[in-house]
């Protein structure tokens, strides 16, 4: 039998300006999409149980408005289901057409993404089961940030119940005393007059058990009513 040549081993080059494009390795436009998303992947900073969090969930592009029946009910739903105790919970929320904002309770960073992972797909089957669709929901990572003082926690509680006034479309005139039905607002006791409940869906909405968990830490029970309590028509950013 002939004699088997052993083939000498080629050095392979490292700059890749030389190397031939193909399956894996190097390649021009690689890797994460730079500037296309708002919040960083990077590790959340560590937190103090006694600071809540004002967490935003922002849902992709093409996905039908969230407050309608069903996918508000889906919502609901998750958030009843997400609660931890005292490692995980939702204090307060609000459903925006696009987004929806959370105040939160949780340990630390680890209870805070682990809740948050897990309310995040819950929400996202419910949501896409109930508007018939598949695929991702949400557009990007959770944005969290930390309420510190009485102040800053006021102004995220005034944020999320009041939101939707802001996005009122021009022309359309609120009631000095209404609340949005697509939030805890019915559920809030931190309101400066009695909710009036003259509307039958407000009474029924009143009726209804509350999803979201009751507040715990001082900032959320005592320390943001030392800067007043909340008004109805109080609009976010208002001073």
């Amino acid at each position: 039998m002939p004699r088997r040549v052993r083939k000498q081993p080629a050095q392979l080059t490292l700059d890749h300006a030389r190397r031939p494009v193909g399956h894996g390795g190097w390649r021009p436009g690689a890797g994460r999409p730079r500037g296309r998303t708002r919040c960083a992947h990077v590790a959340r900073a560590e937190f103090p149980r006694r600071h809540p969090q004002h967490v935003t969930l922002r849902v992709r592009a093409g996905v039908a408005s969230l407050r309608r029946f069903r996918p508000l009910r889906a919502i609901k739903q998750a958030i009843a289901r997400a609660q931890r105790g005292e490692r995980f919970a939702v204090v307060h929320f609000a459903v925006l057409a696009t987004h929806v904002h959370l105040i939160v309770e949780a340990e630390g960073a680890t209870a805070l993404a682990r809740g948050m992972q897990g309310l995040a797909v819950r929400i996202a089957r419910g949501v896409n089961r109930a508007l018939d669709r598949r695929g991702e929901l949400f557009a990007e990572r959770y944005h969290a940030r930390a309420l510190t003082t009485p102040r800053q926690t006021r102004n995220a509680l005034r944020y999320v119940m009041c939101n939707a006034r802001h996005h009122t479309p021009s022309g359309v005139r609120l009631s000095r005393c209404w609340i949005d039905p697509c939030s805890s607002a019915a559920w809030f006791d931190g309101w400066r007059e009695p909710i009036r409940a003259r509307e039958p869906w407000l009474r029924e909405l009143l009726a209804e058990a509350p999803p979201t968990a009751p507040p715990s830490v001082w900032l959320l029970t005592t320390g943001w009513k030392r800067r007043g309590l909340l008004g109805f028509d109080e609009a976010p950013g208002a001073r």
